[in-house]
């Protein structure tokens, strides 16, 4: 009797395993900076490809950083693959590197951009796919947008800001300590002009540190509602009602700038795409919480729009 049992326990774990396996995993290097994830369905057709870019900081490709490790870049992914959706993420070139030890203090916002025009150039090149979209998340939905201009068959903003990011910061810094504002609006103009300044509150440094002056002043550069005006491919923007680094209002300003763009705003998704029913302490925490699973809205979204 118990050898019975023993093997219909051993059948159905086999079942169930061959149910999630529903793709095939393939490391590939675009180039000597750009290394990535291609999660393949597994029934043979020519899929859809969507390219995912990560957001700010050295984020790699599962959506991690050194002390915040949540999988969400990983888990949409898997979600997406697994309804029909190939998909190839990449770690960011300064994750790479960091793991050398050899990180570049001259990287620019246009290199991100570069990495991301060289990673849709490979896959157009390789012709494997019937269609090839970007999906940009945080950062990188300004980095998409601009990326996916000439060449991408559609476009997906997740949690994109709607405004140049010396708008966005001074926006959060208002709300966060208002006794900066002007602080943050004088050093930004001085930035406009290709400047740098060493005259900043330090309890603005992590912004303002004089070794991330240029790479501000090349990110805010680049307006995203003017970019998307200029996109003539299908686009979605999506955004979550308990996003604490980007509101709803930003949603709804690159949804202005384009009349065709579909938008949605998922009730309760965060800015890593996780469902949080309670407080900003819950949310805040789920940042390095990666038994959480991805909000199922958003994987059922991106898949209508590609489909």
């Amino acid at each position: 009797m118990k050898l019975k049992i023993l093997i219909i326990v051993l059948l159905i774990s086999m079942q169930s395993f061959s149910q999630e396996k529903t793709f095939s995993s393939e490391e590939v290097a675009i180039n000597e900076l750009i290394d990535g994830t291609l999660l393949n369905p597994n029934d043979n057709s020519k899929s859809a490809l969507a390219i995912i870019i990560a957001g700010s900081g050295p984020t790699n490709r599962d959506g991690n950083q050194n002390f915040l490790q949540n999988n969400s870049l990983k888990k949409l992914a898997e979600g997406l693959t697994n309804q029909g959706i190939a998909t190839f993420r990449y770690d960011k070139r300064i994750v790479k590197q960091i793991r050398k030890g050899k990180v570049d203090e001259n990287i620019m916002f246009d290199d991100f951009v570069t990495d991301a025009k060289s990673v849709l150039d490979y896959f157009k090149e390789k012709d494997n796919f019937s269609k090839i979209y970007i999906i940009g998340h945080s950062q990188g939905s300004l980095v998409g947008m601009i990326a996916a201009k000439d060449n991408a068959d559609g476009f997906i903003s997740l949690a994109g800001a709607g405004q140049s990011i010396d708008g966005v910061i001074v926006e959060q810094v208002t709300k966060a300590a208002p006794m900066f504002t002007e602080d943050c609006e004088r050093i930004f103009e001085i930035l406009k002009q290709n400047k740098t300044t060493t005259d900043y509150p330090p309890a603005l440094a992590s912004i303002f540190d004089i070794s991330l002056q240029p790479f501000m002043s090349n990110w805010m550069q680049y307006n995203p509602v003017e970019i998307l005006k200029e996109l003539d491919m299908p686009i979605l923007i999506v955004n979550g009602t308990k996003d604490l680094q980007v509101s709803v209002d930003e949603a709804k300003s690159l949804k202005e700038a384009s009349e065709s763009a579909e938008i949605k705003i998922i009730e309760n998704m965060n800015h890593i795409l996780f469902t949080i029913e309670g407080d900003n302490l819950e949310n805040s925490k789920s940042y390095n919480e990666s038994f959480r699973k991805i909000n199922p809205e958003v994987i059922e979204t991106i898949v209508s729009f590609i489909h």
